[in-house]
């Protein structure tokens, strides 16, 4: 018999948080630089599948099934937790899952949602899909979601979600600080845990703040959206809300590192984010009370950490170390590229399209299977890998001339503005968020 008070469960399923069986707050307490303001994490990588999103695929899930809906196969698309949680569930009421995803998920998660049981459809996606896109893990789950006795939950769309922290998270905040709560602080994905545990929170007390962070257009952190991406998802409210912030790569991913190292606490980037955002938002006052959501743990992101924290990864013993010049030449590229993705080069869709009037050359360096599946009239497609091997044709003569890099979301492009720049082009810009932000915006 489950007896919540000797942690004893009749079921998996029994252990999924609530009121009752909360997931823990934690303070901080080396991190923090206030002196009154104190600052509360929760950690969501206790409830049973290990994170946050545990909440909403129950609740997707229990909806449904008081809607009547019986699935023969579940579809989803998914940047990695939300995918997880739904995959354990549907192992537990035997229905098997589909995860629509990009492939600029880190590996390890993707090789996760294997090991639970999920079937993977993989695609060349933004690390979380955007929605209304008409290619990509959105659509390619609506698409899979008409087959005969198939079904999708719609994270994005179904009002289960924020329900999901109406009904868990926000009791549990506010019973956990005995309703002394004075400000919640989210990171912003679909929105659904700060728009239900924000409205659970003001229908107690509406002097508590509801502050949320999202990344950078160009960022690098799984289970989050830029706002760019946030102005299309349905759950994203900021009339709801009383602050946002946004936080690059490089201050999230650093916190992130010394939450493990001086709290204690296996956070994962988008905790780092999301108190990165806090410590900006939140005053230092007597008897402020913060709690700030840490989504999942650190044990999903080692490819994201060699990326942003290189130092994490020294060269294996016996392992031949990178050559001196080679590697201060790689960590140069690597610079010239972060300096670019903020230049004034990399330029709005709207901006872009002023400028193709006004003849400048538009250069799409997709793969020639991606610019037949849908191209701007204007543009010519020059793949990136042929831009690598040198001077092309197609390219025009004068090398004053303007030209207009696109891709699918603005990374390869970058790179071909640089490639080109590199030849002698004087005026090279790139779309910023590539083709679906050009979609996004209606161009």
């Amino acid at each position: 018999m489950t007896d919540l008070s000797r942690r004893v469960f009749d079921s998996v399923l029994d252990m999924l948080s609530n009121e009752q069986n909360p997931t823990p707050l934690v303070r901080l307490n080396r991190v923090s630089p206030y002196k009154h303001t104190q600052v509360y994490a929760k950690l969501e990588w206790y409830n049973p599948f290990g994170a946050v999103k545990d909440r909403v695929a129950a609740n997707l899930v229990r909806d449904a099934e008081e809607r009547g809906i019986k699935p023969e196969n579940l579809v989803e698309p998914t940047s990695g937790n939300t995918g997880m949680a739904l995959a354990m569930i549907a192992n537990a009421k035997k229905v098997p899952f589909t995860a629509t995803l990009s492939l600029a998920i880190p590996a390890e998660k993707r090789a996760a949602l294997r090991a639970f049981g999920a079937k993977l459809v993989e695609l060349a996606d933004e690390l979380c899909p955007m929605p209304g896109a008409p290619e990509g893990a959105m659509a390619k789950a609506n698409e899979m979601a008409k087959q005969p006795g198939w079904h999708q939950l719609n994270q994005y769309k179904n009002p289960a979600n924020p329900d999901a922290h109406f009904r868990t998270t926000g009791p549990e905040v506010w019973r956990q600080t005995e309703g002394k709560i004075t400000h919640f602080v989210a990171g912003l994905g679909t929105c659904g845990t700060i728009t239900g545990t924000g409205r659970f929170l003001k229908s107690k007390n509406k002097g508590v703040k509801v502050l949320g962070v999202h990344p950078n257009p160009d960022h690098d952190i799984p289970g989050v959206r830029s706002l760019r991406a946030l102005k299309l998802t349905d759950f994203f409210l900021p009339q709801e809300y009383d602050g946002m912030v946004e936080i690059p790569n490089a201050e999230a991913y650093r916190l992130c590192k010394r939450l493990n190292q001086e709290e204690s606490i296996i956070a994962g980037p988008s905790s780092g984010m999301a108190l990165a955002g806090a410590f900006k938002l939140v005053p230092d006052e007597p008897g402020a009370l913060c709690v700030v959501m840490f989504p999942d743990n650190a044990f999903k992101y080692t490819s994201s950490f060699r990326k942003h924290l290189p130092e994490l990864f020294p060269a294996e013993k016996g392992a031949a170390a990178p050559a001196g010049p080679a590697a201060a030449q790689q960590e140069i590229l690597n610079a010239v590229a972060a300096f670019a993705q903020t230049s004034p080069d990399v330029i709005s869709p709207e901006d872009a399209k002023t400028l193709v009037r006004q003849g400048a050359h538009l250069l799409d360096v997709r793969n020639p299977s991606e610019y037949e599946s849908g191209h701007i009239a204007e543009a010519k497609n020059i793949p990136l890998p042929d831009l690598v091997a040198g001077p092309v044709r197609g390219l025009p003569e004068d090398r004053a001339a303007t030209v207009v890099t696109i891709c699918g979301v603005g990374k390869r492009s970058l790179s071909a503005l640089l490639l080109l720049k590199a030849q002698g082009f004087e005026k090279v810009k790139s779309i910023r968020g590539g083709m679906q932000a050009w979609k996004s915006e209606g161009l």
